[in-house]
Protein backbone atom coordinates (compact mmCIF):
# COMPACT_ATOMS: atom_id res chain seq x y z
CA UNK A 1 0.00 0.00 0.00
CA UNK A 2 2.82 2.20 0.63
CA UNK A 3 4.61 2.11 -2.37
CA UNK A 4 0.88 2.52 -4.16
CA UNK A 5 0.50 5.70 -2.18
CA UNK A 6 3.67 7.17 -2.86
CA UNK A 7 3.55 6.46 -6.35
CA UNK A 8 0.05 7.87 -6.33
CA UNK A 9 1.61 11.24 -4.55
CA UNK A 10 4.30 11.34 -7.08
CA UNK A 11 2.11 11.46 -10.01
CA UNK A 12 -0.41 14.14 -8.20
CA UNK A 13 3.35 16.40 -7.12
CA UNK A 14 4.35 16.13 -10.92
CA UNK A 15 0.72 17.09 -12.52
CA UNK A 16 1.09 19.92 -10.45
CA UNK A 17 3.98 21.21 -11.24
CA UNK A 18 3.52 20.56 -14.75
CA UNK A 19 -0.37 23.10 -14.11
CA UNK A 20 2.45 25.49 -12.86
CA UNK A 21 4.71 25.74 -16.16
CA UNK A 22 1.37 25.58 -18.16
CA UNK A 23 -0.13 28.82 -15.90
CA UNK A 24 3.09 30.17 -16.64
CA UNK A 25 2.23 29.90 -20.42
CA UNK A 26 -0.97 31.10 -20.78
CA UNK A 27 -0.29 34.02 -18.41
CA UNK A 28 2.98 35.04 -21.55
CA UNK A 29 -0.09 34.45 -24.18
CA UNK A 30 -1.86 36.71 -21.96
CA UNK A 31 0.65 39.60 -21.97
CA UNK A 32 0.87 39.70 -25.81
CA UNK A 33 -2.84 40.35 -26.06
CA UNK A 34 -4.82 43.47 -26.55
CA UNK A 35 -5.28 45.25 -23.01
CA UNK A 36 -9.37 44.41 -23.05
CA UNK A 37 -8.72 40.88 -24.17
CA UNK A 38 -5.56 40.55 -21.62
CA UNK A 39 -8.24 41.46 -18.77
CA UNK A 40 -10.53 38.68 -19.79
CA UNK A 41 -7.64 35.85 -20.23
CA UNK A 42 -6.56 36.96 -16.85
CA UNK A 43 -9.67 36.82 -15.18
CA UNK A 44 -9.62 33.37 -16.20
CA UNK A 45 -6.30 32.58 -15.32
CA UNK A 46 -7.11 33.47 -11.85
CA UNK A 47 -10.10 31.18 -11.05
CA UNK A 48 -7.96 28.45 -13.04
CA UNK A 49 -5.33 29.20 -10.13
CA UNK A 50 -7.80 29.65 -7.35
CA UNK A 51 -8.69 25.82 -8.46
CA UNK A 52 -5.25 24.99 -8.27
CA UNK A 53 -4.71 25.93 -5.22
CA UNK A 54 -7.47 24.14 -3.74
CA UNK A 55 -6.07 21.16 -5.53
CA UNK A 56 -2.41 22.03 -3.73
CA UNK A 57 -4.72 21.96 -0.61
CA UNK A 58 -6.24 18.43 -1.03
CA UNK A 59 -2.49 17.38 -2.22
CA UNK A 60 -1.11 18.62 1.20
CA UNK A 61 -4.27 16.87 3.01
CA UNK A 62 -3.82 13.29 1.23
CA UNK A 63 -0.03 13.80 2.26
CA UNK A 64 -0.69 14.14 5.93
CA UNK A 65 -3.50 11.45 5.82
CA UNK A 66 -2.82 8.69 7.89
CA UNK A 67 -3.12 5.10 6.51
CA UNK A 68 -6.71 4.97 7.51
CA UNK A 69 -8.32 8.29 5.90
CA UNK A 70 -5.77 8.68 3.19
CA UNK A 71 -8.74 6.51 0.77
CA UNK A 72 -11.17 9.34 1.85
CA UNK A 73 -8.98 12.19 1.15
CA UNK A 74 -8.18 10.81 -2.20
CA UNK A 75 -11.82 11.15 -2.94
CA UNK A 76 -11.52 14.23 -2.39
CA UNK A 77 -8.06 14.87 -4.04
CA UNK A 78 -9.28 13.59 -7.13
CA UNK A 79 -12.29 15.73 -7.32
CA UNK A 80 -10.28 18.92 -7.40
CA UNK A 81 -7.92 17.51 -9.37
CA UNK A 82 -10.61 17.09 -12.28
CA UNK A 83 -11.99 20.46 -11.37
CA UNK A 84 -8.53 22.32 -12.06
CA UNK A 85 -7.94 19.73 -15.59
CA UNK A 86 -11.97 20.69 -16.61
CA UNK A 87 -10.91 24.64 -15.98
CA UNK A 88 -7.77 24.31 -17.38
CA UNK A 89 -8.68 22.68 -21.08
CA UNK A 90 -11.77 25.64 -20.61
CA UNK A 91 -8.77 28.36 -20.40
CA UNK A 92 -6.32 27.05 -22.95
CA UNK A 93 -9.54 26.65 -24.98
CA UNK A 94 -9.99 30.38 -24.95
CA UNK A 95 -6.51 31.03 -26.10
CA UNK A 96 -6.82 29.25 -29.21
Amino acid sequence: MKDKRKAYEEKLDAQFEEWKSQIALLKAKADKTKADVKIGYYKKIEALESKQEVAGTKLRELKNAGDETWEAFKIGTEKAWNEVKTAYQKTVSKFK
